[in-house]
């Protein structure tokens, strides 16, 4: 029987709960899943753990929130296996990055924002409340939180605003790659006049994006 990911956004979302519960009740936990720059050759899975590692609740509740709201719409439109690609690729991308420039890091703000970079690119004119409260398109919003990122590199707050930007880009990189599959996909079969099984299979894996 084949296996078959359906959807991977709510796991997500519980994964980061409970590692957020885990993390007041077993002493240590967090210590030993953080992202510590020094160990990322000799721990190289802390690259993975620390994004679903949290501060605090607003830290949680944000993240989580953000998932929330456009996680499905992404993982409607490039399926559950690619989410997960960049969801993870993004995370582990911007931990990298990140050992350069931070001595710790936690948070899946990384992911996030590698997620919400493939949707600047699929879905550019996509409309959302930056900040709750002003109406924008989300490529513009995605121009004024890189602009509050950069801002925040040179004015630091202990915010991982570096880790928030290779994320982006990464997520940027990763949409502008499927929209060019996908046109190449439609130049392929716009010549087509009848479908055979494989033909189908490639529209499932590819004519979605």
């Amino acid at each position: 029987m084949k296996f078959e990911l359906r959807n991977v956004v709510m796991p997500l979302i519980g994964l980061n709960v409970i590692f957020f519960i885990l993390q007041f009740l077993v002493p240590g936990l967090t210590g030993s899943f953080l992202l510590i720059s020094n160990d990322i050759f000799t721990r190289p899975w802390i690259m993975i753990t620390y994004m679903f590692l949290h501060s605090g609740p607003y830290h949680l509740l944000f993240n989580m929130y953000v998932l929330l709201i456009f996680g499905p719409m992404l993982e409607q439109r490039i399926g559950p296996k690619r989410f997960l690609s960049i969801y993870f690729a993004s995370g582990i991308i911007a931990a990298f990055i990140s050992s350069f420039f931070y001595f710790s890091a936690l948070g899946a703000s990384g992911a996030i924002m590698g997620m919400l970079g493939v949707l600047i690119i699929l879905m550019p004119d996509l409309k959302l409340l930056f900040f709750f409260v002003i109406p924008m398109p989300l490529w513009v919003a995605a121009i004024a939180i890189a602009l509050i990122d950069i801002f925040g590199i040179f004015y630091p707050t202990g915010i991982g605003n570096i880790a928030h930007l290779v994320g982006m880009a990464t997520g940027l990189l990763y949409g502008l790659t499927l929209k060019k599959q996908r046109k190449k996909f439609e130049k392929k079969f716009a010549s087509k006049t009848d479908l055979n099984s494989e033909d189908a299979e490639e529209y499932l894996r590819t004519g979605r994006i």
